[in-house]
């Protein structure tokens, strides 16, 4: 680790692995929005904001905020952070790094008052909830919590509302969560992917955070016995569903390959029914996730997959029961100006980068619908995210941390007055 950076490494490591500690014992490396070690995590947070002489609140959308005052009022607010929550048997440093070493950023600023107002958030329920809903804090935050969301339950029945309730939000007052005071915000991240190890470069400037797109088929053919049933007489919708799964990964790989942006593909989901080996499959379900830094190409693309999914369904005698988009959201450009601000500062500390896209979702995604966003990628050991392998190195973090504080630094010298 360098040692002329002016942050301080080893206590941003101790603290990215201090929060990882608090963790389901059974399942490392866990902490589920709005369960009790989540809670524990929020609790041990907030210790240590209020340690670095932040004032600690949750605001009415359940997002954990430490925040010190700025000497301009019309500066408004530079805000850093990311999220502690994490997916069952995820890893330490998936959100847990940008949020510690928001942390690291303010406590290397020491006392002097700046003269925008600083804060760290941990936005809640970044990762997919247990009430079917990702990013709740920063859709909160930025206006995109609609009502009829409150409403979604989890298994127990417990309403989405009533559990921001729970965790110190205030959902009869939720409008009071949406800001309009934010002059920047930036979250530094782990790359969840191989570009910057692959590439031994330092850092990664994210041009954008791409759309993600979830389309539904489902091929209705008919059950016949696998043993009898001649070849030419089957109506097998597991056949019209791998053909059209063929097709995306050909059509996707094409268009990554095309020098469009950012862009991938997936059959995530495959059911058969009846599922079983001696049936021919009567029914089968595919679900795709489709993601890409151009919205037009994905709809020219989920365009051109429902069209040739009913050819192909038609060439295997089946038909289709349900095409459905389970959603859509469109992609999010982070601001160049901020961009640009990241790269001076990354040059200024000595330190490589690229431009590169995301393709993953992140709560910068909703913030940037209110405020100029960011965000700055540190490389992770083998692209590995979401599981208890994910390692990114401290030297990594810490390379990342002197950047952002480089970042706010420049922020306090040029932003202009907001309004």
């Amino acid at each position: 680790m360098r040692n002329d950076l002016p942050v301080d490494g080893d206590r941003l490591w101790a603290d990215v692995m201090a929060l990882a500690e608090l963790t389901d014992p059974a399942q490392p490396y866990t902490r589920r929005s709005f369960s009790p070690r989540f809670l524990d995590g929020r609790a041990w947070l907030a210790r240590r904001l209020a340690e670095a002489g932040l004032k600690v609140r949750i605001d009415a959308g359940g997002n954990l905020i430490g925040r010190r005052e700025g000497s301009d009022p019309t500066r408004g607010t530079i805000m850093l952070g990311s999220h502690s929550d994490t997916v069952p048997s995820g890893g330490r440093f998936d959100g847990i790094a940008g949020v510690i070493a928001a942390l690291e950023v303010v406590r290397s600023l020491g006392n002097d008052k700046p003269r925008h107002a600083i804060e760290v958030v941990d936005f809640l329920a970044e990762e997919p909830s247990e009430y079917g809903l990702s990013c709740v804090g920063s859709r909160a935050m930025s206006g995109y919590l609609d009502p009829g969301m409150l409403e979604y339950t989890n298994a127990d029945g417990e309403k989405l509302g009533d559990a921001i309730d729970r965790v110190g939000g205030a959902t009869r007052d939720l409008a009071q969560a949406r800001r309009s005071d934010i002059a920047a915000f930036l979250e530094l991240h782990i790359e969840q992917g191989i570009v910057l190890e692959s590439g031994n470069i330092d850092l990664g400037l994210v041009t954008a955070i791409v759309g993600i797109a979830r389309l539904e088929i489902i091929f209705k053919g008919a059950a016949d016995h696998a043993g009898t049933t001649p070849m030419t007489l089957r109506h097998d919708a597991g056949v019209a569903a791998a053909r059209t799964i063929a097709l995306v990964s050909d059509s996707a790989s094409a268009l990554a390959a095309s020098g469009q942006g950012h862009f991938v593909a997936t059959a995530g989901v495959l059911t058969f029914e009846p599922n079983a080996a001696n049936v021919v499959p009567g029914r089968a379900r595919v679900v795709f996730d489709i993601r890409a830094e151009d919205h037009a190409l994905a709809t020219v693309f989920i365009d051109e997959l429902d069209r040739e999914s009913a050819r192909l369904a038609a060439a295997t005698h089946v038909g289709r029961s349900r095409v459905a988009l389970l959603s859509n959201t469109t992609p999010a450009a982070c601001d160049p100006g901020l961009r640009a601000l990241l790269a001076q500062s990354a040059e200024a500390l000595g330190f490589s980068t690229i431009p590169l896209a995301s393709g993953a979702g992140h709560d910068a995604a909703f913030v940037s619908r209110i405020a100029p966003s960011a965000m700055l990628f540190v490389p992770c050991r083998g692209g590995k995210s979401h599981a208890p392998e994910e390692w990114a190195e401290p030297d990594a973090l810490a390379a990342g941390a002197a950047v952002l504080r480089e970042a706010v630094l420049r922020l306090e010298m040029t932003a202009p007055e907001r309004g």
